[in-house]
C-alpha cells in the first residue's frame, strides 16, 4: 500500500488534487491511503512552496498547480 499525502489550505484545487489522486489509484488498481496535510508549517517543512503538493511515500514528486493524470498515474504505479 502506498501513502500518498496532499498538501494544501483545504482549497478548491487541493480537493481536485485529492480526488485526482483516488481516482487514478483506482483506474490502477493500487491501493493507497490518502493524508490530508492542511497546516502551513507542516506544508513548508515538506518543502511545499505552492499548494497544491504530493508525496508518494515520503517522496515529494509535485507541487503547484492541478497534476498531470499521466504524470499522476506514473508516480503512484512505482
Amino acid at each position: 500500500m502506498k501513502t500518498v499525502k496532499v498538501y494544501g489550505p483545504g482549497c478548491a484545487r487541493c480537493a481536485t488534487t485529492e480526488q485526482m489522486v483516488k481516482d487514478a489509484a483506482a483506474k490502477l488498481g493500487v491501493e493507497i491511503e490518502v493524508e490530508k496535510v492542511t497546516d502551513a508549517r507542516s506544508i513548508a517543512m515538506a518543502g511545499v512552496m505552492s499548494t497544491p503538493g504530493i508525496s508518494v511515500d515520503g517522496k515529494l514528486v509535485h507541487a503547484g498547480g492541478l497534476p498531470d493524470a499521466g504524470k499522476l498515474e506514473g508516480w503512484l504505479r512505482t
